[in-house]
């Protein structure tokens, strides 16, 4: 059994852990709400945009925007695939990259080649040792998404998909639902699907006519591009929310293990010291009745 001053030095290393991840608890929990608002205040643009998307998508024009277009006879796909930058948040990024990796392998099952770009420190470094064919990537998103970061990298995808180079656009992200609960998920990006642009009140309507100026190419090639930037700036906004919950509730976990640790060292030492003293004091007593 260990002596009384190797489980003192065990107790107070494990407090000096516990203050740590206590600290990082309470800054997640600080940064979790603050992302949370921010995911939120991006929905009901997002629901807009939606709308006016899904009701040019419905519209009689002469005009078809290769974003609503399927590739016919273009086997490669793009991936993109958000993470953290940071670890310590629980198998948020390993259940993500789990997703992503069985995503890559169906696809190399049909014959179809994959171009991954990494949204995240975590998942450029897993793509890397993968070997997988890396297009391009950004690191060191930070705790706010910003747009002009992540327009580069998701770039090189969407004109491959302009060129016909690749077939179709996929996007893996972590959705927020709730503190507790954070759920992996793929969804294509390119072409739009019509479920997507479904959604919303109205949005099927077929009667939709628009006067464009200067004309519908000009109108819906913005307009399709900013929808798609949306995406991604939700899909980000969503992860970085997922992010800071399950950091919160890992260190919560962290805190509560070390509590445990502690007690539980406590009581070892108490009863390594009460042993030693019955030691002495049976010496004492047996010295006494021998004189």
């Amino acid at each position: 059994m260990a002596g009384s001053k190797e489980i003192r030095t065990k107790i107070k290393s494990v407090q000096n852990t516990r203050k740590i991840t206590k600290a990082m608890e309470m800054v997640a929990a600080s940064k979790m709400r603050k992302a949370q608002e921010r995911m939120r205040h991006a929905r009901p643009y997002g629901d807009k945009i939606r709308n006016i998307a899904a009701h040019l998508a419905h519209a009689n024009t002469e005009y078809r925007h290769p974003f609503l277009v399927s590739r016919e006879g273009v086997k490669d796909v793009g991936l993109i695939v958000v993470t953290t930058d940071k670890g310590l948040c629980g198998g948020l990024n390993t259940n993500a990259l789990r997703l992503a990796l069985n995503k890559v392998r169906e696809f190399e099952a049909e014959g179809r080649k994959t171009r991954i770009t990494a949204l995240g420190n975590k998942g450029f470094s897993f793509m890397q040792r993968f070997r997988a064919n890396i297009v391009s990537h950004v690191t060191a998103l930070g705790d706010v998404p910003h747009m002009d970061r992540l327009v580069g990298p998701v770039k090189v995808q969407v004109d491959a998909f302009a060129k016909h180079e690749i077939g179709a656009l996929y996007i893996v992200y972590t959705r927020f639902i709730n503190t507790m609960k954070q759920e992996p998920v793929v969804e294509q990006l390119l072409p739009l699907p019509a479920e997507r642009l479904t959604q919303g009140s109205a949005a099927g309507r077929a009667n939709w006519d628009y006067l464009y100026e200067p004309d519908a190419r000009v109108v819906l090639d913005q307009l399709l591009r900013r929808y798609l930037e949306q995406l991604i700036y939700q899909s980000v906004a969503e992860n970085i929310a997922s992010e800071q919950s399950a950091r919160m509730v890992a260190m919560k976990a962290a805190s509560d293990n070390a509590s445990s640790v502690i007690d539980d060292l406590t009581l070892i030492y108490n009863k390594t010291r009460q042993a030693a003293i019955t030691k002495e004091l049976s010496e004492i007593v047996g010295g006494a009745a021998a004189v």
